[in-house]
Parts: structure tokens; sequence; C-alpha cells
């Protein structure tokens, strides 16, 4: 018998995954949530301008829920954004919560959903662990396929002018996960590309999670790592392609249960200053350090990135370290060939931002004590230079 190290694993319970679903939203929620009367869709001003709204709140309404629409939600939300949604739910005594967009969305959704009905301040919930008390029911739509949003325990706020705090408690997971690529066809190639790398990102540092690595969050995020190489620059070149967009979502949810399961390390941490900084996409900020972590990591981590060479590069061959150079060589390429930007230089960041960049970094523990290589701050301010 098969000698496992003790591990736990927690997901969202229920997850649909069709394309078309989102406009049947209503009859989802009776299904689910039989007594729910009052519903809060959480969204963002550029989604609700695409029209793509209207369809899941009719649904609702036609289902007889009422439904009211908060569209103030910024990237990266600071917590001005978080307190106003909030104070929306209370006022029109929402009794279920849908996050219908980015992470940024979603994020914002799940801490409506343990607020609203709690005297718990935001800022005493910061961290891992510090919720108490039950959450209205949550649905979670995601609109990219990126984050992973719709299946993790975590949400991160900007807290600051440029720092920013997770949040990590079992009650962020939502109630039901709805993908449904149509939300996705008029993604611009530019936005899908940072996006699916974020993704794959996940799933990458996943699987070399100094903490909480596990066989069952090995198993998704391979799996996430084939679908998504598979289908990035498809989803890129024809942005209508149905059936790439839901193998995207559903390779960005495998991984999102993955990261929620095994945290995410040094990409992330190095990622988030340049976001916080320099307003960044989430996504592409990852994209712009990662071959330069994993080459950092790659005296530890080789043997773990090679496996990953498997999904990503199966031709690849040799060396461990030969072939954890060709996961890393694919991941450039496909940046490359989705045509966003490579280097820190092409999003405003110049040499003399270096150092307040690796302050910030090593400000962010929680991520760098999963990383599989210690990085001290020298390292970092290292790793950026190589990604100028």
């Amino acid at each position: 018998m098969a000698d496992f190290a003790p591990f736990a694993f927690s997901t969202v319970a229920h997850i649909v995954a069709k394309p078309g679903a989102a406009a049947r939203l209503g009859e989802l929620i009776r299904q689910h949530f039989p007594a729910a009367r009052r519903a809060l869709l959480v969204t963002d001003a550029g989604f609700l301008r695409t029209g793509l709204v209207l369809a899941p709140v009719a649904s609702l309404r036609g289902a007889g829920l009422e439904c009211e629409i908060f569209s103030g939600v910024l990237a990266d939300p600071p917590e001005q954004t978080i307190l106003d949604a909030v104070a929306v739910a209370r006022n029109v005594r929402s009794d279920l919560i849908i996050g219908l967009g980015g992470g940024s969305s979603m994020d914002v959704a799940k801490l409506i959903a343990v607020l609203a009905n709690s005297q718990q301040a935001l800022s005493s919930i910061y961290g891992i662990g510090n919720v108490s008390g039950p959450r209205l029911p949550l649905v979670q739509i995601p609109t990219t396929a990126g984050t992973g949003s719709e299946v993790t325990n975590i949400a991160i706020v900007t807290t600051g002018a440029t720092t920013k705090m997770g949040i990590v408690a079992p009650q962020l997971y939502a109630d039901l996960a709805l993908l449904d690529a149509e939300l996705t066809l008029g993604l611009p190639a530019a936005v899908t590309a940072a996006t699916g790398i974020d993704a794959m990102v996940h799933a990458i540092e996943a699987y070399t999670s100094k903490h909480k690595k596990n066989p069952l969050s090995d198993l998704l995020a391979r799996k996430a790592l084939a679908l998504l190489s598979a289908n990035l620059l498809p989803a890129c070149e024809r942005g209508n392609d149905l059936a790439a967009r839901q193998a995207m979502l559903f390779g960005a949810m495998l991984a999102g249960q993955a990261f929620a399961n095994a945290p995410v390390a040094a990409v992330h941490a190095l990622a988030y200053p340049i976001g916080g900084n320099f307003h960044v996409p989430h996504g592409l900020s990852n994209s712009l350090v990662l071959p330069h972590v994993l080459r950092f990591n790659a005296p530890l981590a080789a043997s773990l990135y090679a496996e990953l060479a498997e999904v990503v590069v199966p031709l690849a061959s040799g060396t461990t370290e030969a072939r954890a150079e060709a996961l890393v060589v694919a991941m450039e390429q496909l940046a490359a060939a989705a045509g966003i930007e490579r280097t820190l230089q092409q999003v405003g960041i110049k040499a003399s931002d270096l150092d307040q960049l690796a302050d910030d970094a090593m400000l962010q523990t929680r991520l760098l004590s999963n990383n599989p290589r210690s990085v001290s701050r020298a390292d970092a301010r290292a790793i950026y230079a190589a990604a100028l």
C-alpha cells in the first residue's frame, strides 16, 4: 500500500461547468438555495458595460429573486471598496452574494459574505483563520481564466498606497462555483494571456510548495498545467474558440483548487510589489518574474520542475536540470508568443526602483515561507534585476 504523509484538502462543495450556465443562474440558485430572496451581484464597471450581466440578472428575477448590482469593484480592491459593498449588502438586506467577474470581484464577494451579517471589522480578519462565525450563501462566477478565486479560501485587499494583505479562512470557500466560458469570449488576447499565465503560476507553485504539497494538489496542478499550456495560445489567437475558453476556465479552477491547499510562494511574493507600486495587473506581474524565480529555485526544485516539464514540454530530454530549464524556456516562449510584456522596463520600472521592490517583497512572509528555496533581500533584488 502507498505510504502517504497525512494531509488535509478542502474545496467548494458544488461546481457547475457548462457554457451558457450563467443564463440559467436563477434556476441554479433556486435549486441550491431555496430560501434565498435578495441577491447582491458583485462586479466591476467594465464588465457591467459588456452587457453580459443582463442574462444572469434576468434569470434571477425570473426565478423570483430580487437582485441588486454592486459594480464598484476596482482592480486590487482597496479597503474602502469592501466597506462600501458591505454597506450596500446591509442596506438592501441581501441574503445571497454572487461574485461575477475577475479575481477582484470574487474576492470582494467573499468579504461581503463574511462581513455583511457580522460584527467583525475588516481590519480584524487579515491573516490566517481570523474570520469567525457563519457567512451569507456565496456563489462565484469567474469571467477570466486566471485567479481561480472561485474555488479558493483567500481574498487579497489593498491596505495602503502600495501594500496588500491576505485573508485566508475556510469561510471564504464558496458554496457554488459556475464555469461558463461564454462569459469569457470577449476577453482581449493580452488579458487572456496574462490571466492564463497567472493560473499556470498557481499550478507550478502549488506543485513545488514547501508546505502542504500533497498527492491531490499535485494531481490537480498537473492537469491544470496540461489544459492551460495546450489552450492558452488558441484562446489568445481565436478569442471566440469556446472549447479553448472552457478548457482555460477549467484549468484555472483546477489550479485554484491546488494552490488553495498547497499555497503559492516567491513568484507571488515578488509580483505583489510590482502590482502595488506600478499598478501592473496581477497576472502580468506574475509572468514578468516567473522565469527568474524558477531559475533561482532550480538548485532545490529541479526534480519537481522536470516532472512538470513532462506535462508542458513532453519531448524535453536530458538531465533533470536540463528538463527543468526546458520548463522555464517553455513559459518564456508562451509569454513571447502571446505578445505580452516580458521585462520590468516595459511596464515602466527602472533600475532605481529595484531596492523599493526588494524591500516590499520581503514583507510577504506568508508567501516566502512556502518557497522551495529561502529568499533573502539580496536574492529578491537580484531576481528583479534579472527581470529588468
